[in-house]
């Protein structure tokens, strides 16, 4: 099979060869491009050591990106190369990097510290393909195996760990026995992991085929999220659900679209609910705040795992919403409209479907209630109908002629006319509003 290259990684690799040297593209960008993938990166290794990769690349603009251990990044026309010298490793004392790092000149001991058998190939267009230890046929077979030994390739670096599970997760591979063994066997190895790493690849694992990972591999992911242990089997005593807290949990998460602020969501949505469980008299389960207390525990989790401000907020604000009646008034729409905006009320309705295609399969015609909320907010952005302050012809200034005290009597006048308008007692023209102020005024007045 020939794999097409950029030209700029042609470049790289001829001017080695043309040197007399080795050079291969290797790891993820060749098992994408067996997939029929557009890889993310390039990387290529070779036996030149960094020196002479410098020399070589000379007209190119090297970063000294790690070259303690024989890599650096080469420039050519805007593509960031990293280039590795073929090394091998010694012991990985903090269980994420190498004690020591020795350069070879053999591709093969190269590719076997890798991790999995589908990262250890490596390509060039004279050799073709090279593979050492199975890697092609783990791809056709869809499965994801340690090179060599799984217990030992995790002790060198936990964060292995993960990365198999976001390899499942994202490419629908299954995990080869004995791998998956050792991953539930070593899964305490995370705690040795920096969170912003964690955070990496559990994002990534998050926005693939996450449902059936989690579940298997909930013990992994209780590693660093351990607050979701009390909802595994807890049953909710609900006609409205059939499934236990945890699996309800999952089953939201695979019907939601694969963006990391919406897998999140759903992730956390209901992650408060053992902590505000009661029965009534006849012995119907009842989670009263659980909206809240859930996006308390969310924000400390995010907090923990070092996700970004934004995430953070976006994510705890729709798990406080995720229980918020809809109606598909218009009138109602637009005052959803008018307090969390357009982007946030189509987000919310995206987790509402989500939720309820997660229920009892009797409740699902509530999707056709979502489906004319959505279409009611969709007539109303169409129409450009004022549903803000924003779209309000009319503002703080046009008021002031009016004698209205700037400051807090203003926008208490400005929130009274928007009340109008949505309410169909006035129509979003200058003269109209500035008609009802007066009367609001007078009104007051009298």
């Amino acid at each position: 099979m020939k794999i097409n290259m950029p030209a700029q990684i042609k470049y790289v690799i001829n001017k080695f060869t043309d040197a007399g040297y080795k050079a291969y593209i290797v790891g993820g960008c060749v098992r994408d491009s067996l997939l029929g993938l557009i890889p993310n990166d390039w990387d290529i290794t070779t036996n030149a050591l960094p020196n002479q990769i410098k020399f070589i690349l000379s007209d190119c603009k090297i970063i000294n990106t790690g070259i303690k251990h024989g890599t650096v990044t080469a420039v050519v026309k805007n593509m960031f190369i990293e280039i590795t010298t073929f090394r091998t490793e010694s012991a990985y004392s903090d269980n994420r990097h190498p004690d020591k790092v020795e350069f070879t000149d053999s591709l093969k001991e190269d590719l076997s510290r890798r991790d999995f058998t589908v990262n250890a190939l490596a390509y060039n267009d004279k050799v073709g393909i090279v593979d050492c230890f199975g890697g092609v046929l783990d791809i056709n077979n869809k499965k994801i195996r340690c090179v060599g030994n799984p217990d030992l390739r995790f002790n060198e670096d936990g964060l292995r760990i993960l990365r198999a599970l976001r390899f499942s997760s994202v490419l629908g591979f299954q995990i080869e026995k004995t791998t998956s063994q050792s991953i539930l066997d070593n899964g305490s190895l995370l705690n040795n992991i920096a969170c912003e790493r964690i955070n990496s690849e559990f994002t990534k694992l998050l926005c693939g085929n996450a449902d059936s990972v989690l579940r298997e591999y909930r013990s992994v992911v209780e590693q660093f999220i351990p607050e979701i242990k009390c909802m595994v089997g807890f049953n909710q005593h609900n006609p409205h659900h059939i499934f236990d807290i945890w699996e309800h949990t999952l089953k939201s998460v695979s019907s939601i679209k694969a963006d990391p602020i919406l897998r999140l969501t759903m992730l956390f949505h209901d992650i408060g609910k053992p902590h505000c469980f009661s029965k009534d008299l006849e012995g119907i389960g009842h989670f009263y705040g659980h909206s809240r207390i859930s996006a308390v525990i969310a924000n400390k989790v995010m907090k923990r795992l070092k996700y970004d401000n934004l995430t953070i907020s976006t994510v705890t604000e729709l798990i406080e919403l995720h229980d918020l009646p809809l109606f598909a008034d218009e009138k109602l729409v637009k005052r959803r409209l008018s307090r969390l905006g357009e982007k946030k009320f189509r987000l919310l309705l995206k987790v509402k479907y989500a939720d309820t295609k997660a229920l009892n399969p009797q409740y699902y015609y509530r999707l056709s209630y979502l489906k004319k909320i959505e279409a009611a907010l969709n007539k109303i952005i169409k129409q450009n109908s004022c549903y803000s302050l924003k779209n309000l012809k009319i503002n703080g200034k046009d008021l002031l002629s009016l004698n209205i005290p700037e400051g807090i009597e203003i926008g208490r006048m400005l929130s009274k006319l928007l009340d109008a308008v949505i309410d169909g007692k006035c129509l979003n023209e200058y003269d109209k509003l500035i008609e009802y102020a007066f009367k609001l005024k007078d009104d007051k007045n009298e």
